[in-house]
């Protein structure tokens, strides 16, 4: 869960700093906007690759944990015994 926090706020983080400057430089709030969106990705895409692959881990190994039938699961959707 922390490696997704942390993940999160620096994507935020990217979007926000190169908005925030180019804002404050005097651009539209759109145009700022939309040329910190366009950093961010490209920021986020490159620089926390090996974070991103970490919490991708993370969450396939928990959904692969979750898609493991338990034993009473097996039990309940095994063929009924046959009857003597």
């Amino acid at each position: 869960m922390r490696d997704w926090l942390l993940y999160s706020a620096l994507r935020i983080l990217a979007f926000a700093v190169p908005f925030g400057i180019l804002y404050a430089i005097g651009l539209e709030w759109w145009i700022a906007a939309l040329v910190g969106a366009t950093l961010g990705v490209c920021l986020s895409y490159i620089v926390l690759r090996p974070l991103r692959d970490r919490v991708a881990m993370r969450i396939a190994d928990a959904r692969a944990g979750a898609a493991e039938p338990r034993a009473d699961e097996n039990a309940e959707d095994a063929p009924p015994a046959p009857r003597p």
